[in-house]
């Protein structure tokens, strides 16, 4: 599969990033998780989710489908929150920066057409919440990305596990002169973690 020219080199980026240890070990449940499905002949299927489904779930969710088609790992990938808001547009310009074709629908809430490569392959992402009808009802992953929805979500109805892989908002950097940037380096970490999960999973599938 082609990915776009500008994409490509965003994913170059975040493959050379060094993932510290601590982080390794953060991922390593979901890893594990995934590990376990594909040895049971099951699809892996994530749910991210954080509390608005604004930023980090949604960067997440993108990221983690663009690594899976990347390595040609089996995943389903999907983000949720526990309030309905909107895809943030600051996330979704980074998005745009880093190489992605995006397309939206719709004005309150609007959904969007994602894609990363040519042909057929997109996500449609749009903020939601975890148990919406566009998400699994069981049999995944919550993965719980920001500290406020796993401390106040104790139990996600049909989860098969709960992982916590935080992190940090930059929506602490809105309308700032340090916005693009903290933005692009959040979406890079994910990045290059999601693309360190789907490698892995591929290196095991061999």
């Amino acid at each position: 599969m082609q990915f776009y020219p500008k994409l490509q080199e965003t994913i170059a980026l975040a493959q050379a990033l060094s993932i510290p240890e601590e982080r390794k070990e953060a991922i390593a449940p979901l890893l594990s998780y995934a590990e376990q499905q594909l040895i049971q002949g099951k699809v892996p299927k994530l749910n991210f989710i954080c509390t608005h489904n604004s930023r980090r779930s949604q960067l997440s969710q993108i990221w983690a489908r663009t690594a899976a088609t990347y390595y040609s790992v089996p995943m389903e990938t999907y983000s949720g929150g526990v309030e309905v808001t909107e895809f943030n547009p600051r996330a979704v310009a980074t998005l745009k920066l880093q190489g992605f074709q995006m397309a939206s629908f719709g004005k309150e809430n609007p959904k969007y057409k994602v894609k990363f490569a040519g042909g057929d392959e997109l996500i449609i992402a749009f903020s939601k919440l975890y148990d919406d009808a566009a998400n699994p009802s069981e049999a995944f992953a919550a993965v719980m990305t920001c500290a406020d929805a796993d401390e106040n979500c104790p139990y996600i109805p049909g989860a098969e596990v709960r992982i916590p892989l935080r992190y940090e908002d930059p929506k602490a950097f809105d309308s700032t002169p340090l916005e693009s940037e903290k933005y692009q380096e959040r979406s890079l970490q994910i990045a290059s973690e999601m693309f360190y999960l789907a490698k892995a999973l591929h290196d095991f599938g061999k």
